[in-house]
């Protein structure tokens, strides 16, 4: 993985993480970034496109559009295993090797967090050293994205991001890969909730 991808691992990361008060005022971080690493003129103009499109909207606009594509639809949550498995009992455990990966890297995991986060684990790629937990990490987040892609709307803002990061960091999944992962899947009750579970 070379330094154009582990920067742009980063920039996403911080694009799909839950936009908080100071989201705007990352621009300026987030712009640093691009123009320190990337060097692709193509990829320079995609990302652009993808910055402007998010933000042209006020934080509550971009705080709704997050939580409708990413919270309340299960084939768009930023949660691997979740991906992976479903609602299988085995989730559990492969959270805790998960963990145990991350640790052993010295990474500190995003506080309140579960270690499957996939923006946190972009930002684990980006830094941790390459190995074989590296690689086949990539790997399975790269079956995930796609699948992201595969059911996200074209017009959704966050489109552009996901279709940069299979693009030009993550390997094209092998259709074995896409039917284990739909093989291995237990379905939640609910593929989609309408509306938001409000606690009292």
């Amino acid at each position: 993985m070379d330094q154009q991808q582990r920067a742009l691992l980063a920039i996403t990361s911080r694009l799909l993480s839950y936009p908080l008060d100071t989201f705007k005022q990352e621009q300026t971080d987030i712009k640093n970034c691009i123009m320190e690493n990337i060097t692709s003129e193509e990829l320079l103009k995609e990302l652009e496109t993808a910055f402007v499109s998010l933000h042209s909207l006020t934080l509550q606009e971009l705080q709704e559009l997050y939580v409708a594509t990413f919270d309340l639809k299960s084939k768009l949550g930023l949660y691997l295993t979740a991906h992976e498995l479903g609602d299988s009992s085995k989730r559990g455990a492969a959270l805790i090797k998960l963990q145990k990966i991350i640790n052993e890297a010295g990474f500190e995991r995003m506080e309140g967090e579960l270690a499957d986060y996939m923006p946190m684990l972009f930002e684990f790629l980006a830094v941790a050293p390459e190995d074989s937990h590296h690689e086949r990490l990539q790997r399975r987040l790269a079956v995930a994205v796609q699948r992201m892609v595969n059911n996200i709307a074209d017009e959704n803002p966050y489109s552009a991001i996901l279709l940069i990061l299979m693009e030009y960091v993550f390997p094209v999944p092998t259709k074995e890969e896409v039917e284990k992962l739909e093989f291995e899947r237990e379905e939640a009750d609910l593929e989609e909730m309408p509306y938001p579970i409000m606690y009292q």
